[in-house]
């Protein structure tokens, strides 16, 4: 091992998973990001990326701040699905091991995660992955973490980290800055910092709307809170909503505080102060939305020019959360309603892009949505279509979470029918980003409504567009309904606030 030029093991392992959604398998990795090796090293480097940015982020701020050697291992990335198939699982797993032990020793670990992982045969995948590297590379050797908002967090996550660092934005646009963060921490334990991980679990369960981080929302301010308490021995600060559709033992509001020269102390009544202002403020934590016939009614009114355009958020069928990106309660309704210069992006149907492709622009047929899904609210709709543009699919985003990132929607076309264009896609994915609709030609300036499947990182790409009372987010069925009284909860711990008015908390229990 070298001080002066650090080898640090480079790894990831990041999906969000629903335990309502189908099984996610080594395809689905393979479809976005599964890769090892000098690879990694040429993704983290590049302009345009196709991993989470916090990578990128990483190494641009290591390579600024002195030398070292990167070791990359394996970086593995989904869409948001179900569990992970177990035995892709334990092949990462076994990959990983083999990686550290045959590379090693090692300075340092760092590690792109996501923290809300389920497999088919464990509950805290994240927790069995910290805790073989921790097993292999030893105590004392930095391993540094990035987690996504929405982790569901355990003890065991945090009792093999030197130091968590969860982002501070949602929608997530401070990813790249959160790998710089690392970065830096990182360095800081190579200096010889020694640290201390503390975390608070609160029984509070939030609809995954009103978990945005701008100003007026409760979640941004208490994260917002936390910030201001950086400095001495507070090294990092994290407060975690985690993802209520992964249903386990782990869910539940979560504070992380990480702490220098060893001061659990200070971590501990930090994390236990941060919980304490989150549960006073949990009646904040409610969200409404709005009913189907009502949103289709002012995005008829919008397309008469009776009012401003209208966004509707398709929140109950997000990709980014599990959803299938195909549910046809909102198409359905607005073209039975007669609704003009409405878009709706993206919808998931490889067999309908695929026919689309095959028939050409300019064919008009009759257009079967969702012949080939049998996934639970992803209902058969048919109707008359014509074909509008066809793309293959790669695109790289402009704005908010996937500004300068490579993205891939397969092959795809936009579809007209009756007043609304649809477009469709083969890789599953949410719709967050402009050029998704762009790179077949819509003009978004002229959409009296646009639809996205989306919960709420549309915020920050179509944001030129659409803001404030002109957002709605709809009630409908599906796999990502707010409406967390509609599942069959199995694990999560119960009582839990919002759905059980009951539930109980105080500082001396935690």
């Amino acid at each position: 091992m070298s001080p002066e030029n650090p080898r640090i093991a480079i790894l990831g392992f990041a999906i969000e998973c629903n335990r309502f959604s189908p099984v996610s398998t080594a395809a689905d990795f393979a479809q976005d990001v599964d890769i090892s090796g000098d690879r990694i090293v040429e993704e983290a480097r590049s302009a345009n990326a196709t991993t989470l940015p916090d990578l990128p982020g990483f190494f641009a701020e290591m390579d600024r701040t002195g030398p070292w050697t990167p070791v990359p291992l394996r970086v593995a990335l989904a869409q948001p699905g179900g569990p992970v198939d177990q035995d892709f699982f334990n092949g990462f797993l076994a990959d990983i091991e083999a990686g550290l032990q045959q590379h090693g020793p090692f300075d340092g670990v760092f590690v792109g995660a996501h923290g809300a992982a389920l497999s088919t045969g464990s509950d805290d995948p994240d927790g069995d992955l910290f805790e073989l590297i921790r097993r292999v590379v030893g105590p004392d050797v930095p391993v540094a973490a990035v987690f996504d908002l929405h982790a569901n967090i355990s003890r065991r996550m945090t009792d093999n980290l030197s130091v968590f660092v969860g982002y501070l934005q949602n929608p997530h646009t401070d990813i790249r800055e959160r790998g710089i963060e690392a970065a830096r921490h990182m360095r800081e334990l190579l200096a010889g910092a020694k640290t201390a991980i503390e975390m608070v679990k609160l029984p509070l369960v939030p609809p995954s709307i009103a978990l945005l981080t701008a100003p007026g929302n409760p979640y941004g301010e208490i994260i917002a809170y936390g910030q201001t308490k950086l400095g001495g021995d507070i090294m990092n600060v994290s407060v975690m909503a985690g993802f209520a559709f992964s249903d386990t033992p782990k869910n539940g509001f979560t504070p992380v505080v990480t702490a220098r020269n060893g001061n659990r102390e200070a971590a501990r009544a930090l994390a236990l102060e941060l919980a304490e202002k989150t549960w006073a403020m949990r009646q904040r934590f409610r969200k409404t939305m709005t009913p189907l016939k009502s949103a289709v009614a002012q995005a008829v009114a919008a397309g008469k020019g009776e009012r401003a355009p209208v966004l509707l958020a398709d929140v109950a069928d997000n990709p980014g959360g599990g959803g299938r990106g195909n549910t046809v309660y909102i198409l359905q309704a607005l073209v039975e309603a007669g609704a003009e210069g409405a878009v709706l992006g993206v919808f998931f149907d490889p067999a309908l892009a695929e026919e689309s492709h095959r028939r050409g622009v300019g064919q008009r047929f009759t257009a079967s949505f969702n012949r080939r899904e049998e996934t639970e609210f992803s209902e058969p709709y048919t109707a008359e279509a014509e074909v509008l543009a066809l793309v293959d699919g790669p695109f790289v985003g402009r704005r908010g979470m996937y500004q300068d990132m490579a993205g891939d929607l397969g092959p795809a076309a936009l579809l007209k029918i009756g007043g609304v264009q649809v477009v469709v896609i083969t890789n599953r994915q949410q719709c967050l980003e402009p050029m998704q609709l762009e790179i077949l030609g819509v003009d978004l300036s002229q959409a009296r409504c646009l639809v996205v499947k989306s919960r709420g990182h549309f915020r920050a790409g179509f944001d030129e567009f659409f803001t404030g009372e002109n957002i709605l987010e709809v009630d409908c069925p599906g796999l990502t309904s707010p409406s967390l009284h509609n599942f069959n909860w199995t694990r999560l711990p119960r009582p839990v606030y919002p759905m059980d008015e009951q539930a109980v908390w105080s500082s001396e229990s935690a």
